[in-house]
């Protein structure tokens, strides 16, 4: 058909640890799923795989994007930018540990290098049973030995001990190579992954323990974009947390000029925060003054704190909440926290229908496909004006379902977000008490509560877990005008 169904895995060494939604016949796919991934403090690498979904065989690879711990960790905003797939080489795609000791004796003439192979674990499965039939192999100062095969495993037990004589002078800049191979009848061996060690750090120090398995030396040359490139942004934290009571001296600053509102507002923790938080780490910082202060029990006058701070600086009601302040990121995140199950009760039985109806709905002239009406009208193909009547009358009909589904949701809407609203009604209506600014205490509200609550979850209702596919070309058109 000259497209794909692409989606993602992402894999932290080599383990998948998520899957986002397949796009439905696009070679332009946009996700803009997000993942918080609890990683081991270890981890070396993190991959995002592309791939095409196939209802009738195998799914194929289309290419990957791969970042180091040292790539992530050397930007402290975190890596935001469009990345070249490269190729998936099966020879490079190992995984999984070794359990060696190595060691060559201080007494003895020549000097003996005894390698123990005592196990491995989580290989790659390389065959149509999903194991694998691995043997190792070891080289060193041009001779090369084997163990025996494990069938059908990807956590094999050999327990050999594979032992090489070494010529005097042999030690400088020789490297003993271990290989792990899955061994077929026919047809070669796959590569399961390699570990090289200096000998000149053996003779001096035995060396036991488990290794990870490493690909061959990458050769792959810079394809030129012919596989597409990926938009990744990736960020690390980490995180140290201590005991509770260690926190208790910042969250008393930070509700400070909550409980006690006397004090003067400038100089409290929670204005120099407000202050000094720029834009891009304003959507962190509102998150988390939400949760604390939630866990307090103060969400509504924290949010009732910062919208008053942002009325004050307001002199025209028209611009009123609509900059990405700390205030709205705030109320923001507040009705994502407190209201997700409210959202899902109102949005998802209209949601569901316009996914399985999947009509045609169409009002740019310039965007119309004619012939594609015909599934509109048994007649043949509809004309612009017959595309654009039906098409209101599709959108009035679930738009007018939404709205009645929000105004007959009063008693579900969750307690603490109607008492919020309502501070702020009385807020906005203290600072601009004029009859000419009479409406601008309900768009404040409705600022927040559609703007920033209920129309995004109609235009991408697989962000708001409404859904767990995002819609097709033709659907997600239609949502689109909705939230319009």
């Amino acid at each position: 058909s000259g497209s794909s169904d692409p989606y993602c895995v992402v894999k932290v060494d080599n383990e998948v640890v998520a899957r986002t939604a397949t796009v439905w016949k696009s070679l332009n796919p946009f996700w803009g799923e997000e993942y918080t991934l609890r990683l081991p403090r270890g981890f070396r690498n993190l991959a995002v795989y592309v791939l095409d979904e196939d209802t009738i065989g195998q799914d194929d690879v289309i290419g990957k994007v791969s970042l180091s711990r040292q790539q992530i960790s050397a930007e402290p905003r975190g890596v935001d930018s469009w990345l070249s797939l490269v190729p998936v080489d099966p020879d490079k795609e190992v995984q999984g540990e070794i359990h060696l000791e190595l060691r060559v004796p201080e007494q003895g003439h020549p000097r003996v290098l005894r390698c123990h192979l005592i196990e491995a674990r989580d290989l790659a499965p390389r065959d149509l049973s999903g194991t694998s039939d691995p043997f190792a192999r070891v080289s060193c100062c041009g001779h090369t030995l084997e163990t025996a095969v494990i069938k059908k495993t990807r956590f094999p037990h050999w327990d050999e001990v594979l032992e090489f004589e070494l010529a005097e002078g042999e030690l400088g800049q020789t490297v003993l190579s271990v290989e792990v191979w899955d061994w077929d009848i026919v047809g070669k061996n796959d590569f399961l992954g390699r570990v090289e060690f200096p000998l000149d750090t053996i003779c001096t120090d035995p060396t036991k323990g488990w290794f990870q398995l490493l690909p061959f030396p990458s050769t792959t040359e810079d394809h030129g974009g012919q596989l597409g490139a990926l938009r990744l942004a990736v960020r690390l934290v980490e995180d140290r947390v201590l005991p509770p009571h260690y926190y208790q001296p910042l969250i008393q600053l930070l509700t400070e000029p909550i409980l006690c509102p006397g004090q003067p507002p400038a100089g409290t923790a929670l204005a120099v925060l407000e202050e000094v938080t720029s834009g891009e780490s304003r959507q962190d910082v509102a998150t988390k003054l939400v949760k604390i202060f939630l866990g307090q029990g103060l969400a509504v006058p924290l949010l009732d704190y910062l919208t008053t701070r942002e009325l004050a600086r307001t002199m025209d009601p028209n611009t009123l909440f609509r900059s990405n302040s700390l205030a709205s990121k705030s109320v923001e995140q507040f009705m994502k926290v407190v209201g997700l199950s409210y959202l899902h009760e109102v949005l998802k039985p209209v949601v569901n229908r316009i996914f399985e109806e999947k009509k045609y709905v169409e009002l740019d002239p310039g965007k119309m496909e004619l012939s594609r009406s015909r599934r509109i009208s048994f007649k043949g193909s509809l004309s612009e004006a017959q595309v654009r009547e039906s098409s209101l009358e599709l959108l009035k009909g679930y738009l007018g379902d939404i709205v009645d589904a929000i105004v007959g949701s009063v008693e579900k809407c969750p307690l603490l977000m109607r008492v919020a609203f309502k501070q702020l009604r009385r807020r906005v209506e203290e600072r601009f008490p004029s009859a000419q600014h009479e409406e601008v205490r309900y768009f404040s509200i409705s600022g927040f509560l559609f703007l920033r609550f209920f129309a995004p979850a109609v235009l991408t209702p697989k962000l708001f877990s409404l859904r767990e596919q995002h819609a097709d070309p033709r659907t997600g058109r239609t949502l689109l005008l909705l939230a319009k």
